[in-house]
């Protein structure tokens, strides 16, 4: 099948077999291998890409149902030599450790923080009506709702840091989160 695909804004057309998934076609037909292909079942989330501004783990879309959809991957989120704040972030806080789940932790954070401006609640939401706003958004709240990224090396503190700097939060240094985390206290 041929297939228009617009990613990162600029379009491509494959001729690709209906069964490829978006993750093979950016990473086979496009060379963009910053997502990565992880657990290829939808369980670590290092294949995220934002679609249409939406978080998906692009291994289990097929490539066939996002023509003239608006495709976004890592190598998208800076305008030229300027890094988005949610990858600036990531730096700051040390967001990463091996590197393999940054970029799907990083578009996932970058549609965490949309979602949050959206008016969207999460699973540990506490009052429904009253959704959470950026600055006011807590730990466990970033925690639920990146849940579905993993990270091998337990980067998750840095991870956290990173939105809430997004977000406008005063947020920990680094050595204090972990001091932090190996002590249990809070």
């Amino acid at each position: 099948m041929n297939v228009i695909l617009k990613v990162n804004g600029q379009q491509h057309t494959l001729t690709i077999e209906p069964r490829v998934t978006l993750l093979d076609a950016l990473r086979e037909y496009l060379g963009l291998v910053g997502s990565k292909k992880g657990c290829d079942h939808g369980q670590c989330g290092a294949c995220t890409v934002l679609i249409d501004g939406q978080r998906v783990y692009s291994c289990l879309t097929l490539a066939v149902m996002q023509s003239g959809k608006d495709i976004v991957t890592i190598e998208g989120l800076a305008t030229g030599d300027n890094l988005h704040p949610v990858q600036e972030a990531f730096i700051d806080n040390d967001g990463l450790q091996c590197g393999y789940c940054t970029p799907g932790q990083i578009c996932a954070s970058v549609a965490l923080v949309e979602e949050v401006k959206r008016g969207c609640v999460s699973a540990v939401t506490a009052d429904l009506h009253s959704p959470p706003q950026l600055g006011e958004l807590s730990a466990a709240e970033i925690k639920e709702r990146l849940s579905g990224n993993l990270c091998r090396c337990s980067a998750y503190n840095g991870i956290v840091a990173a939105v809430q700097q997004v977000a406008g939060q005063e947020t920990p240094s680094p050595v204090a989160a972990v001091m932090v985390s190996e002590s249990g206290d809070k």
